[in-house]
């Protein structure tokens, strides 16, 4: 296939642009920057410019774009970057392919979401049909996944992927964990009962592919391992497979002063199944977390 990357250069993207590409597809990058390489083309979502022959090349669009959500202690600008940067490269995408020639779309859009959707949901488990939570981000993949409209209503197949917590060592929920762990000062996040939607990275990219390659997926996908835990269960097995200590929880407090805003998102509770992918028979390398950890220890 030709596919079409927007939010190529980030944590999932550089990581799904080299799979897809082993896949053997042909893989074409959008760039802010001007173009340094034949398989880059420029864009600027913030301004909703995109040409629209780059996308009418493409069997497929996936959009990754947006600016990371634990990357910075979150004020009011970089509240207001979150949603933009999702909701205006979104809506750039999604208006260029409902405005080609039905013969010119796309087959698909793959449309970056989070299960931050749901907002905090207790230990209630939720499934895809569960209707938007509260809270910023609930509020920021409403309108994120509202964007997908135009490309929906001209007939092009658009699926939702609600992402929980990939696990990597190099970048996601993992990566600024494995310091304190291994220096011994680590332990739940507040109560530690709220639960985690992880999922591997392994099982990420392959449920991204299986999504791409089975039309008869549309709609919102929760990407998420099978077997959710609570963060006091991550931290028990996390400290297993360092060989550390976790006996120091970090209080909701301590948290509320060191991330800002974000801190109410890493005390929330969302415990989510992915009902669609066990549905349409995706086979899980890795359905329970201590397998996950062990795949992204090892890089």
């Amino acid at each position: 296939m030709r596919i079409l990357l927007a939010g190529a250069s980030g944590f999932l993207g550089t990581r799904l642009a080299d799979r897809l590409t082993a896949d053997g597809h042909q893989i074409t990058r959008l760039v802010r920057r001007p173009p340094r390489t034949p398989d880059e083309r420029q864009w600027n979502p913030s301004a909703g410019q995109l040409d629209p022959v780059a996308v009418a090349e493409a069997d497929a669009v996936v959009n990754l774009a947006g600016a990371g959500v634990g990357d910075k202690r979150w004020n009011d600008d970089y509240r207001r970057l979150i949603r933009t940067s999702r909701v205006d490269s979104t809506t750039t995408l999604a208006t260029t392919v409902a405005g080609l020639p039905a013969d010119d779309r796309p087959r698909v859009l793959l449309n970056s979401s989070a299960v931050g959707w749901y907002g905090n949901t207790g230990d209630r488990v939720v499934e895809e049909d569960a209707p938007a939570g509260e809270g910023f981000l609930a509020d920021v993949c409403r309108v994120w996944e509202a964007a997908t409209r135009p490309a929906e209503d001209a007939g092009v197949r658009v699926v939702r992927l609600r992402t929980g917590l990939p696990l990597h060592r190099d970048g996601g929920l993992l990566k600024p964990q494995l310091l304190p762990f291994k220096l011994g000062i680590a332990g739940r996040l507040g109560s530690g009962r709220q639960w985690l939607p992880w999922i591997s990275m392994e099982d990420w990219l392959d449920a991204t592919r299986f999504v791409l390659t089975h039309d008869e997926i549309s709609g919102p996908v929760n990407v998420v391992g099978p077997n959710p835990v609570t963060n006091a269960e991550f931290t028990r097995e996390l400290a297993r497979q360092l060989h550390r200590p976790a006996i120091v929880p970090i209080p909701a407090l301590a948290l509320k002063v060191a991330l800002g805003g974000f801190a109410h998102e890493a005390l929330t509770s969302t415990r989510v199944l992915p009902s669609v992918l066990t549905r349409a028979g995706y086979p899980y390398h890795h359905p329970t977390l201590p397998t996950a950890l062990t795949a992204a220890l090892k890089g």
